[in-house]
């Protein structure tokens, strides 16, 4: 299945000009529907990107992203300030979203989500990531930030007993240690999300890339900043690195979602609209 890259066009004529420019790409892989959704929101300078991987299968992974996703953005919307706190809001929302279809679809009690978000501003940047849903933040053409994963391997490469470059493709690396949907988590954004924040407010040049598992996992770090360094924009950024995992990815690969937001250093055209990638819900 092919995948889909979105570049946004603005929404908000008459508005300041936003200081981000978001492109999106999501695919099937090699596998038979996507269970993968993410989506973004500008509310004037102030932007909210979530991108998420069900888990569950049977459909409930492909609902359980979507739910997240659209619970993410419908929150941002009522607030859409960047801290710590209202991050954590957002978080809440998602997954209480998660647990109240599972509440009223049993069938669906088994669904959860990874989920990775982005707040940020021209005061501040920070994000939440449950599961191995990822964040890699760029200040100077060099990775500055990049999350740890919430999964068994990262846990053994934490511990020394393999190199951090051996959690791709590890035996385990689905064991998974949190994600949305989890039961007895309600209210308690810290014990479902870690949290993080770019240190400073965000400067034209940075930038920021949110991925699943099945994008992160065909393409290492170097590659990430090289492709970022020779691209013209967010779009071609996820061109160039999805021209990697097409080279690279055989048989019935992962789903692979990705979201690139720059800050460019020049003046591209003006990107505000809101967007949102991902199959629909039933």
């Amino acid at each position: 299945m092919a995948a889909e890259l979105h570049q946004p066009e603005s929404q908000h004529a008459g508005t300041a000009a936003c200081p981000f420019q978001t492109a999106a790409l999501t695919s099937a892989g090699g596998r038979g529907h996507n269970e993968d959704s993410c989506g973004f929101r500008m509310i004037g300078d102030t932007g909210c990107w979530v991108l998420c991987d069900g888990l569950g299968g049977h459909r409930g992974g492909e609902i359980a992203s979507r739910l997240a996703v659209d619970a993410a953005l419908a929150s941002f919307e009522s607030d859409a300030r960047v801290s710590m706190d209202v991050l954590g809001a957002h978080v809440d929302q998602a997954h209480r979203a998660v647990l109240e279809r599972q509440l009223s679809e049993p069938e669906l009690a088994g669904m959860r989500t990874t989920m990775v978000m982005l707040l940020a501003s021209t005061e501040a940047a920070v994000w939440a990531h449950a599961g191995d849903a990822r964040l890699y933040g760029f200040r100077d053409g060099a990775l500055r930030e990049q999350t740890r994963d919430h999964s068994v391997p990262q846990r053994l490469a934490d511990a020394g007993e393999i190199r951090a470059d051996q959690i791709r493709f590890h035996e385990d690396r689905n064991r998974l240690l949190r994600s949305l949907g989890g039961k007895g988590q309600a209210g308690a954004a810290n014990s479902i999300a870690a949290m993080g924040a770019m240190p400073g407010a965000p400067q034209p040049g940075d930038a920021f890339l949110l991925a699943s598992d099945g994008f992160w996992e065909w393409v290492i770090e170097s590659e990430m900043q090289q492709d970022l360094a020779d691209c013209s924009g967010p779009e071609q950024w996820l061109e160039r690195m999805e021209s990697r995992i097409r080279e690279r990815a055989t048989g019935d690969h992962d789903n692979y979602s990705a979201l690139a937001v720059m800050w460019p250093a020049a003046t591209w055209p003006d990107a505000n609209g809101p967007g949102r990638m991902g199959k629909d819900a039933a």
